[in-house]
């Protein structure tokens, strides 16, 4: 009897016999391969992407989010082989008509530097956002939020309305392990939030999602894929031939903090890289060192003064 693709169990024990008899696969390699697997099928259930449906785009946006966890580049590049081979399987066993791993690029194992985006680039890709659409404004929001406070896109994604402090000029976001951390925001990037939040007045939100800022026209938040796209389509609008990702704006806010002078473990900290796990006693204070590193050298509250 015929398997579906979308029986994954049964599908798992066909790969793991393809492994085995036709590749000849030690136990090991094919645990590691299986693993692989695992974390996309995984992903793929976050994201709510069918198996069937999966193209480059969803590929790339899988790498990217390894990425942003910290998986690295050598690490990136084996569980893409395992990827790789898994729809080599899918072709040959004609679960599906074309493989989207063909064109899906491994990372660079050597020092490799990211691609930055120019301030004048960033400003091109937000000036390029379609503003006839109904969701123009939230893009808008949606880069300079990531650019000006550096934020991974799981924390875009679930920022909250009541984690926005917009006279003292922060936001609180809930990083890696649940872990809370302060981070200025720009006044460039709180006017484009309140822009949004004129249009968010008047949408239908589901039961559960009212405290999320950037919603989707369902009134759902939104998904690390769709601001994948959002990312990607706003770049090319702009004609920006670089690999650009959302990550790629975290990069370059990091980047343009430390060729503006500020400090780098208060960088650092507002990468999330080391945790603040008392955030009370930073709401109130005004004109931190923390916050006079950020908002003094980041090129976004420069333009507004």
């Amino acid at each position: 009897m015929p398997i579906a693709i979308d029986d994954i169990p049964k599908l798992l024990e066909r790969y793991n016999a393809y492994l085995l008899l036709e590749r000849g696969l030690s136990d090991n390699t094919r645990e590691c391969y299986r693993n692989d697997v695992d974390k996309l099928l995984g992903f793929l259930v976050d994201e709510q992407v069918l198996l069937r449906n999966v193209d480059l785009d969803t590929l790339q946006s899988f790498i990217c989010q390894l990425h942003d966890i910290g998986i690295a580049p050598r690490s990136q590049a084996r569980i893409i082989s395992g990827i790789k081979s898994f729809f080599r399987f899918l072709k040959l066993d004609g679960f599906i008509d074309s493989n989207p791993t063909l064109l899906l690029d491994r990372p660079q194992t050597g020092r490799h530097l990211p691609d930055i985006l120019s301030i004048e680039e960033i400003d091109r890709m937000i000036d390029a956002v379609d503003m006839d659409k109904a969701e123009g404004q939230r893009n808008r929001a949606i880069i300079e939020t990531l650019y000006s406070c550096g934020l991974r896109v799981s924390e875009l994604v679930n920022l909250e309305m009541d984690k926005i402090y917009t006279q003292e000029e922060y936001i609180i976001i809930k990083g890696k392990g649940s872990k809370e951390r302060l981070v200025p925001i720009s006044r460039t990037a709180l006017k484009e939030i309140s822009l949004y939040l004129e249009q968010r007045d008047g949408m239908s939100i589901k039961s559960g999602e009212e405290n999320i800022l950037f919603l989707n026209r369902r009134g759902h938040r939104l998904t690390r894929i769709m601001i994948f796209y959002i990312i990607k389509e706003a770049a090319t609008r702009a004609d920006i031939r670089k690999e650009i990702s959302p990550h790629t704006l975290r990069h370059s806010f990091a980047t343009h903090l430390l060729e503006g002078g500020a400090n780098l473990r208060a960088i650092q900290q507002m990468l999330g890289h080391e945790s603040i796990t008392t955030t009370e006693i930073y709401i109130h204070i005004d004109r931190t060192r923390l916050r006079q590193e950020i908002l003094t050298h980041h090129p976004r509250n420069l333009l507004t003064r």
